[in-house]
């Protein structure tokens, strides 16, 4: 098995550490109004937890399919696939062994003022039941001062195969230890959500957000409709009126009132996972922080969840021949 390493990117005024395990960023610290380095990312001091799964994919590439495939099954060119049950009655984030906890192949690591590293993958055919060889590559770089650019890419080499991949960090502007996600404010350029079943799954149908607790798309504070969700958000938004840059959408944008921190996400993703970590309970994090329920807020750009079984969804199958391309740029800054 290949070695577990951490790789310190570090520009002079943002500093990221990341993992070839599971391509996890473990911390990522930017300033605040004050010109204060904190840390916002949650996870932990050293990697022996995320080797042992205690953390719920914090920081990682979850895929060979991010979310949930309903029943663990799908069927493609006749063949039908059977996927572990990891979360049931569902398949999440790849299955038992997801590539979050594959050891990635550290391929080019560069120094200087735009410091990047690579990581290369290989899934072999019928791990964790999908189909055909897939190569997968994920760049992290410092593009910008306060910028972090993660570019994705995947190339089946023999059978066709569904391919969506998504970064699951958990993010506190405020510092991963200055407690709940609250009282941050979210606007999310989606006119739409995929509403789920009572698994998490979509139903396949696809809602306006006009009207109901799932609106953001004009800036409120994560808190004030969570209670009318149930356990919080953890619903797909369908990404369809940001505005672009470099042939990326406006995703999302969160902002941490005490810090004046501020988060700016772009993808070409047609998807994003909100989540509000609903399960998040009593983890004992870096320098002995304790993260409870809505201790982070993921913000996974993706393919829509159950994908390969809803035919009214964007397809996520990539054909041998073709690449899976997945872009997305963390803007960070104080507002």
């Amino acid at each position: 098995m290949a070695e577990t390493k951490i790789i310190e990117l570090n520009n002079g005024s943002m500093q990221v550490k990341v993992s070839n395990l599971g391509c996890t960023i473990l911390s990522l610290s930017v300033p605040d109004k004050d010109g204060n380095l904190g840390d916002v990312v949650l996870g932990f001091d050293t990697l022996e937890p995320y080797q042992a799964s205690l953390a719920p994919y914090f920081g990682s590439i979850v895929g060979r399919v991010a979310n949930r495939i309903k029943d663990g099954k799908f069927s493609l060119n006749g063949v039908d696939y059977t996927l572990p049950i990891n979360k049931p009655p569902n398949s999440l984030h790849g299955g038992h062994k997801g590539f979050d906890k594959a050891v990635w192949e550290v391929a080019e690591h560069k120094e200087g003022e735009h410091p990047s590293v690579s990581f290369k993958y290989h899934s072999r055919d019928g791990e964790e039941g999908y189909p055909g060889d897939l190569s997968v590559t994920a760049t992290y770089t410092l593009t910008s001062k306060t910028t972090l650019r993660l570019d994705m890419e995947a190339v089946p080499a023999n059978k066709a195969t569904p391919v969506s991949l998504a970064q699951h960090t958990y993010w506190n502007l405020g510092g991963h230890n200055s407690g709940d996600i609250l009282n941050n404010t979210s606007q999310i350029w989606a006119n739409h959500i995929t509403p789920v079943d009572q698994y998490t799954v979509p139903t396949g149908e696809v809602m306006p957000v006009k009207g109901t607790p799932f609106d953001f798309t004009s800036e409120k504070q994560i808190g004030s409709d969570i209670q009318q969700v149930g356990l919080g958000y953890d619903h797909n938004y369908v990404l369809d009126c940001g505005d672009e840059k470099d042939g990326l959408k406006h995703a999302a944008k969160i902002k941490d009132p005490k810090s004046s921190r501020v988060l700016d996400l772009w993808t070409n993703a047609p998807g994003m996972q909100f989540y509000t970590a609903n399960y998040v309970n009593g983890v004992v994090g870096k320098g002995g922080a304790v993260y409870n329920k809505h201790a982070g807020v993921c913000l996974e750009t993706q393919g829509f969840p159950n994908a390969i079984n809803t035919p009214n969804f964007p397809s996520v199958v990539v054909q041998p021949g073709d690449k899976y391309i997945h872009n997305m740029v963390y803007e960070f800054s104080v507002e």
